[in-house]
C-alpha cells in the first residue's frame, strides 16, 4: 500500500511540476470508450490534463473498430445517410463530450485551457474557402464555447486561419514545421484578431494554439544524418528537432513582444501559445520523456499520447525551464546539420507534404471503415 502511495504521489509531482512551470498538459488522443468510461474524466482529475487533441488518423483508430460506436452507427444506417455524414456525426459527438467533461477546465482558466481540438477535413489542406467553410461547420455542429477548430499551416491554409479568427472561432493551428511557416501563422492569427477588432468582435474570447511539431523533424534529419555515417553526422543525432522548436519559441517571444502584439492585448486579445506536437520519441533509443523535459517553457502547450503522459508522471525530469537561454546553441545545431548537406527547407518541406498526405490516407481508411459498417448494419436493420 505503501508503495503504490508513493508511485501515485510521485506520478502527481511530476506532472504538477510541469505545469507549475507554465506548460499546459493536453491529451494527443480520444475515443468514445475513453470518455463514456470516465478515463478521460480521471485524467482531468488526476493527471493535470487540460486539454485534448485529436486529429484523423486518432478518429480512425477510435471509429474504425466500431467499439463503442455501434448504436450510432445503428441509427445512423436507418437514416441512409452519406459515409461523409456519419463520420462528422460521430466525430462531432465525441468532440462535444469531450468539451463537457473539460468544460470545468475552461471555466476555471477563463478559456486559456478545457480545450478539445478538431480537425478541418484534410482533403482540404489545399482549399482556402473550403477550410474556412468547414471551419464554420465545424464550430456550429459542436457547439461549444471550448471547441478549436484546427486547421493544417498549408500555403492555402493561413489566409483560411485569418478569416476563422475574424469570424470569432478559436484555431488550433497544426503541421507546423518550419520557422518560417511558423512566423506566417502568427501573422495570420494577428491578422484575424485585427480583422475580428475592425468588426466589433470581442476579441477576449478567441484563443488559439500553434501546434510545432517536433519528432518527425529528428526522424527524418537523423535518418539522413545515418545515411551519412560519419562520427560528426552521428554526434548531432536528436538535436535538430529541440533546436527547431526552441527556436520556434524564440520567435513567438519575438512576435508577441511586439508594438503591432501590444495593441492587440491592449484591446483584449490573448496570445496565441506554442504547442509542441508530436512529442512521442520515434526512436526507441531516446528517452521517452525527451520531448517533455527538454522543452519546458512558460506559456507552452504539450499535447501528450498517453504513453507520453504516463512516463512523464513516472519518471520525467522537470528541472525548469529548458527552452529559453539556448537559442545559439539550437541555431549552432541547425547549422552544423546543414554543412553536412542536410537541407532544413528540404525536410520541412517533405514532412509539411507527408503530414497532409498522412491525415488524408487516415481520413479516406476512416471512411471507408464506416462505409463498410453503415452497410452491415444497414444490412441488419433490413
Amino acid at each position: 500500500m505503501i508503495a503504490v502511495t508513493t508511485e501515485a504521489t510521485t506520478a502527481a509531482a511530476n506532472l504538477k511540476r510541469l505545469s507549475d512551470e507554465g506548460v499546459s498538459i493536453w491529451l494527443d488522443d480520444l475515443s468514445r470508450r475513453r470518455i463514456e468510461s470516465g478515463n478521460l474524466a480521471a485524467l482531468v482529475a488526476e493527471k493535470n490534463v487540460v486539454g485534448v487533441t485529436t486529429n484523423p488518423s486518432i478518429f480512425q483508430a477510435a471509429i474504425g473498430s466500431g467499439e463503442g460506436y455501434e448504436e450510432q452507427l445503428a441509427d445512423l444506417a436507418v437514416r441512409g445517410v452519406t459515409v461523409d455524414e456519419a463520420v462528422r456525426m460521430m466525430t462531432t459527438a465525441d468532440v462535444r463530450a469531450a468539451a463537457d467533461v473539460l468544460r470545468p477546465v475552461y471555466d476555471a482558466t477563463g478559456g486559456r485551457d478545457g480545450r478539445v481540438s478538431i480537425e478541418v477535413d484534410p482533403r482540404l489542406a489545399h482549399q482556402t474557402a473550403a477550410t474556412v467553410a468547414e471551419a464554420r461547420q465545424l464550430a456550429w455542429l459542436v457547439d461549444r464555447p471550448n471547441v478549436m477548430i484546427k486547421i493544417p499551416a498549408t500555403r492555402a491554409g493561413l489566409p483560411a486561419i485569418t478569416e476563422v479568427v475574424a469570424a470569432g472561432i478559436s484555431v488550433n493551428v497544426t503541421l507546423i514545421f518550419s520557422l518560417e511557416r511558423y512566423r506566417e501563422v502568427m501573422d495570420a492569427y494577428l491578422a484575424g484578431l485585427e480583422k475580428a477588432a475592425a468588426k466589433g468582435l470581442d476579441l477576449s474570447v478567441v484563443h488559439s494554439v500553434a501546434s510545432f511539431f517536433v519528432s518527425r523533424v529528428d526522424a527524418d534529419i537523423d535518418r539522413r544524418l545515418t545515411e551519412l555515417g560519419t562520427d560528426e553526422a552521428l554526434a548531432l543525432k536528436g538535436r535538430a528537432a529541440l533546436a527547431n522548436a526552441r527556436l520556434a519559441y524564440e520567435a513567438y517571444e519575438r512576435v508577441f513582444a511586439s508594438e503591432r502584439w501590444t495593441a492587440l492585448e491592449t484591446a483584449g486579445a490573448n496570445r496565441q501559445r506554442p504547442l509542441w506536437a508530436s512529442t512521442g520519441v520515434k526512436d526507441p533509443s531516446y528517452k521517452d520523456t525527451l520531448y517533455v523535459d527538454q522543452l519546458v517553457a512558460p506559456g507552452t502547450v504539450n499535447t501528450m499520447p498517453e504513453a507520453t503522459l504516463d512516463a512523464t508522471a513516472d519518471h520525467g525530469e522537470i528541472t525548469g525551464d529548458t527552452v529559453t537561454g539556448g537559442y545559439e546553441r539550437a541555431r549552432a545545431d541547425l547549422a552544423a546539420v546543414e554543412a553536412l548537406g542536410v537541407s532544413y527547407d528540404d525536410v520541412v518541406t517533405r514532412l509539411e507534404d507527408e503530414g497532409v498526405a498522412k491525415f488524408e490516407a487516415a481520413w479516406q481508411d476512416l471512411l471507408d471503415a464506416v462505409k463498410k459498417s453503415l452497410g452491415s448494419k444497414g444490412a441488419d436493420a433490413e
